[in-house]
């Protein structure tokens, strides 16, 4: 459901993310189902006709900013490609690329978040600035071309509201069409929080919208039930559509199936008022939430990731994640076995399902839709086909028509392992599988085993022998061991992939790493859930409490060996591929990241080999003709040609670049920018560097 860790060469861990759904019958299938109408009134009414407050006082597409001097949203454009129009920086002069400043948030781990940073920060660019959140969700402008601090606001987040990491992947902001030129809040900064607010700040000051919530601050907590702390907390940017800020939410992963809602709501962007939300299990009550005295459900898939929106449509696109006990599924409701791990579009002007895509049918593995999907002009026929790319941590990358759901490409349905007795009635028969194209390797067999000494393989070969492992899909155990192949970091995660839409390229960096896992009897296990915003049972040793399922869960994410930490599998651990956007087929694929700061025992090795590390992080295109991308463990920032795969520059970053790059232009300058502020579970440091790169002036 939310993130998690994996651990990574040199006993370091890594923490990753969630999939998608569509509807299920006892044979499920991919695909889509009915749409709803688009709404095109201002005010949504009842059966009586009256108008009803609370609903979207936006009716018509606005106007949005546009990439290229600006990076005005998390991926870049409002479809999300990260592609970028510059072209000031070439293959022929990025070797000339140098720091032009280096700008510091001041914000770093203190007292009980000693730990606990992992900040993914990209931040946005609009006219003169750069907009930031930093990891415990303080808001900053500074000046893009210089890195003076224009402003900063503190909402004073408390450490124990750290969920998994303290993560601040960004912010939106919102122009106000019925404000004047230089009124206040005219244009809103836009986040929400690890305590679960979302605040609204006027983006060239930096005071609170006043007409906003309450003095400028909505509280995501109303509804929810019991307050937990760490257990419910907004990591994501939110998503903005005709004047609706949507957003869901990351519930603590593993813990008990009474957990918080996975709700999305959407909130009047000027006033903060509720428009909708979205409870699958009570969907009738989207318009006004539950009543007195009620909750959301509870334990639903929620989105702890990032959302795109289609404006003209007015549909936002919701990647979702699992229920709140990841892997044990018995006892979910029919609606959660519709929506887990799927791609849902709802209407953003009245909360509505239009339709759903699910990606993995009854997920008991934790593979939650974890990329934000990117809208393009698909090339078909000779024409195009206004479509969305859905990426998903098994490796299956799929283009669907976005106006109604329908799969672009035949939907391959796959006989997969039903064998265990953990839960044999629930367990699908078969899962689809992408035609278009698959990030996804060979099942493993022993020969694959890896070590740094004939010791490591020999462990790794016999704990190879003592699991439960048919391949793909295997489903948990709890005689054995069971392998999990791709693990939940596998595939494509938050990072996303890129779309240089003018050579027709997409851009995706994976990871390809196992997990080792065992199911426990409920009545076998002693370790607590956590009610004091202290890391979770998987972080804390890999262990998943899952109270209130019958089993709980021990987790070897990455699958290391236990004396020298190293994976028990042969390198690639992850890797990056330039796809043919029209044909679907791979033009290169290279591993990603060197051993420099990896060995075992957690000593570095300082080899420059290229063996491809577990990444977490994604890339920007630029129409110069390259990809910008660090995210591997190696603490570098790279350039590589676009063309042939080719690393033409790289810099040595003060900690891990898990992070998205951005490109802009300021004063004539094409600027590309990373936030490296390290992982604590990927063992990269920490650091409050925001480092801006251009060529000499």
């Amino acid at each position: 459901m939310s993130i998690r860790p994996t651990l990574l060469l040199g006993a370091a861990a890594m923490a990753l993310v969630p999939l998608a759904a569509i509807a299920q019958s006892d044979t499920p299938t991919g695909g889509s189902t009915n749409q709803s109408p688009l709404s095109q009134t201002p005010l949504a009414e009842d059966s009586t006709g009256d108008e009803t407050a609370g609903a979207s006082p936006v009716t018509q597409a606005q106007e949005l900013p546009q990439v290229g001097a600006d990076w005005p949203f998390w991926g870049g454009d409002a479809q999300a490609t990260r592609y970028s129009p510059l072209d000031q920086i070439t293959p022929e002069n990025v070797g000339q690329l140098e720091r032009a400043y280096v700008y510091h948030t001041g914000d770093m781990p203190e007292g009980t978040a000693e730990g606990k940073y992992s900040p993914e920060i990209t931040p946005l660019k609009v006219g003169d600035d750069i907009l930031t959140c930093s990891a415990m969700n303080m808001l900053i402008s500074f000046d893009a071309a210089t890195g003076e601090e224009n402003w900063r606001y503190d909402p004073g987040v408390p450490n124990d509201a750290i969920p998994y990491g303290a993560t601040c992947r960004g912010v939106a902001v919102w122009t106000d069409p019925e404000a004047s030129e230089g009124d206040t809040c005219a244009t809103r900064l836009i986040e929400a929080t690890l305590d679960a607010k979302i605040i609204s700040l006027d983006a060239a000051t930096g005071v609170p919208c006043e007409d906003f919530g309450e003095n400028g601050t909505i509280d995501l907590w109303q509804d929810l039930g019991e307050r937990v702390p760490g257990w419910y907390a907004v990591t994501a940017p939110p998503t903005i559509v005709r004047g609706v800020i949507v957003t869901g939410a990351q519930v603590k992963d593993g813990q008990a199936e009474d957990a918080p809602s996975g709700v999305i709501r959407g909130f009047d962007a000027r006033t903060g008022e509720l428009a909708w939300a979205w409870d699958m299990g009570a969907p009738e009550q989207n318009r006004d939430g539950p009543p007195e005295g009620e909750v959301y459900t509870r334990g639903t898939p929620n989105m702890w990731t990032t959302a795109v929106a289609d404006e003209e449509l007015g549909y936002v696109y919701l990647p979702m994640g699992n229920s709140s006990v990841d892997y044990y599924g018995s006892n979910r409701s029919e609606a959660e076995n519709e929506f887990s791990t799927a791609l849902v579009a709802i209407d953003a002007t009245t909360g509505e399902v239009a339709w759903n895509f699910q990606t993995v049918y009854r997920d008991v593995w934790d593979y939650d839709l974890g990329s934000q999907p990117t809208l393009v002009d698909f090339p078909q026929d000779g024409d195009t086909v206004p479509a969305i790319i859905l990426p998903s941590k098994q490796g299956d990358i799929y283009v669907l028509d976005r106006e109604t759901g329908e799969s672009l490409h035949p939907v391959e349905e796959n006989p997969v392992p039903t064998r265990g007795e953990i839960e044999p009635e629930y367990i699908s028969p078969t899962q689809p599988a992408s035609s278009y194209h698959q990030i996804r390797f060979e099942p493993l067999q022993e020969r694959d085993m890896y070590g740094m000494s004939p010791i490591d393989q020999m462990f790794c070969r016999i704990a190879f022998r003592r699991a439960n492992y048919e391949g793909f899909f295997q489903p948990p155990t709890a005689d054995a061991p069971f392998i999990q192949y791709p693990g939940y970091n596998g595939g494509s995660d938050w990072g996303s992939v890129a779309v240089d839409t003018d050579r027709g390229i997409i851009v995706a960096n994976y990871n390809n790493i196992p997990n080792y896992n065992r199911m426990i009897p409920q009545e076998e296990t002693d370790w607590p859930i956590i009610t004091d915003g202290g890391a979770s049972g998987e972080g804390a040793g890999g262990n998943a409490p899952q109270e209130g399922a019958p089993w709980s869960i021990r987790i070897n994410a990455g699958w290391r060996a236990p004396f020298t930490g190293m994976p028990c599998t042969q390198p690639p651990y992850g890797g990056i591929r330039a796809i043919d956007l029209e044909t679907g087929e791979t033009i290169w694929d290279r591993p990603l990241g060197t051993a420099r700061r990896n060995g075992p025992f957690g000593v570095p090795s300082r080899l420059p080999l290229t063996i491809g590390t577990p990444n977490n992080g994604g890339s920007v295109v630029t129409a110069g003709g390259l990809i910008f991308i660090a995210a591997a463990t190696d603490n570098l920032i790279r350039a590589i040609d676009i063309e042939t795969g080719e690393t033409l520059w790289q810099d040595v970053l003060p900690a891990g670049g898990q992070a998205n790059p951005l490109a802009f232009e300021a004063d004539g300058r094409q600027f590309i920018m990373i936030a490296p502020g390290g992982h604590h579970f990927m063992g990269t440091g920490v650091s409050d560097a925001i480092i801006a790169y251009a060529l000499p002036e």
